[in-house]
């Protein structure tokens, strides 16, 4: 088991920056790829971002491409997601997610954090 804790949520006025960050309680094969997800009210989650430990990302559409960025900490098995020019569709829970592959954690990730609200004022 992996256990995901979520941090770095709040409240922000668009155009502004939030850094989360996703501790994971071990780094096992399980748990190889990392990433980001997000459920606004009333919307299905959607995928964000993912990262292997060895540093390969993987980006959604185009919602977040080129202001979200997400990155990560081997020592800390720590992974962040940088968000920069935030808008008000980015307002959601975000939540941080772990699989041992990309192919799967896109779709059913095996471990996931208990998420944190990033809420965006215009």
């Amino acid at each position: 088991q992996v256990q995901l804790v979520e941090s770095g949520g709040g409240l922000v006025q668009a155009g502004g920056s939030l850094r989360l960050s996703c501790a994971a309680s071990a780094r096992t094969s399980s748990s190889a790829v990392m990433g980001w997800f997000r459920q606004a009210p009333g919307k299905e989650r959607e995928f964000v971002a993912a990262i292997s430990w060895s540093g390969t990302t993987l980006y959604s559409s185009d919602s977040v491409k080129g202001r979200f960025t997400i990155s990560k900490d081997n020592a800390k098995n720590t992974v962040y997601l940088q968000m920069n020019s935030l808008k008000s569709d980015d307002t959601a829970r975000y939540y941080c997610a772990a699989d041992s592959a990309y192919a799967t954690i896109r779709v059913r990730p095996a471990y996931w954090g208990q998420g944190t609200q990033v809420t965006v004022s215009s």
